[in-house]
């Protein structure tokens, strides 16, 4: 299959492509994630309400007349990964292909926010594979980073949760993440160290058993 083919189509029982049944089903659990977004919207913004109350703010004075609501949908859209699972995302984006050389997608853009204190990390994302008879559409792998990042995380899980991801779907013969980020909860408070960096990193199959693959990847995603 051409890797340039939509990669919204979906492959019917019968093996042919049938675009009209991805659609409805898009549409259908968009519209169901939006509803019960829309359900949970009162009580969340009744707590950021009450969060400014007790920080010794007037919630009822114009400027934060409608912080509340707007956090509340603010928090909804960064941690909406709650809300996703690679199987939709992947949406049969997984190809044949006799390929037997490392695939590398650097500095992908990450965003989380740290479980600990709800204050923000972000940086970059390095994802290689070394395929094992498939692969995937390349801006599937930034969008599994996606999924896991927009929810309450800490580094070191989200950076496995990726790999394991990859790993699960593609079955390689490898998969290597690394992930570089700046942490608030270390710049804002606490220690303060303004270009403090953290490093994580997960290997599976020969990222981890030949220091040679391993070396290669680490190499590459450094230049």
């Amino acid at each position: 299959m051409n890797n340039h083919m939509n990669e919204d189509y979906i492959t019917s029982y019968n093996g042919t492509m049938d675009i009209k049944k991805t659609l409805v089903l898009q549409s259908v659990n968009q519209c169901n994630k939006e509803h019960q977004n829309e359900n949970k919207l009162p009580a969340i913004e009744n707590a950021y309400t009450t969060i400014l109350k007790e920080l010794g703010e007037n919630p009822e004075r114009e400027g934060l007349l409608k912080t509340p609501l707007r956090a509340a949908k603010a928090m909804q859209y960064f941690t909406k990964g709650y809300q996703e699972n690679i199987h939709d995302i992947l949406n049969n984006a997984i190809f044949d292909e006799n390929h037997d050389e490392i695939v590398i997608v650097k500095d992908i853009d990450v965003f989380s926010l740290c479980e600990h204190h709800l204050v923000p990390f972000f940086g970059r994302v390095h994802i290689g594979y070394l395929p094992n008879k498939k692969v995937v559409g390349l801006s599937k792998l930034a969008r599994i980073v996606e999924i896991f990042s927009r929810r309450l995380q800490v580094q070191e899980r989200l950076t496995k949760q990726i790999a394991l991801a990859i790993h699960e779907s593609l079955q390689p013969m490898g998969v290597a993440v690394v992930m570089e980020a700046s942490h608030m909860c270390m710049v804002m408070r606490g220690v303060q160290k303004m270009n403090s960096r953290t490093v994580t990193s997960t290997m599976h199959g020969i990222f981890r058993d030949d220091p040679k693959t391993r070396e290669e990847f680490l190499s590459l995603i450094k230049q």
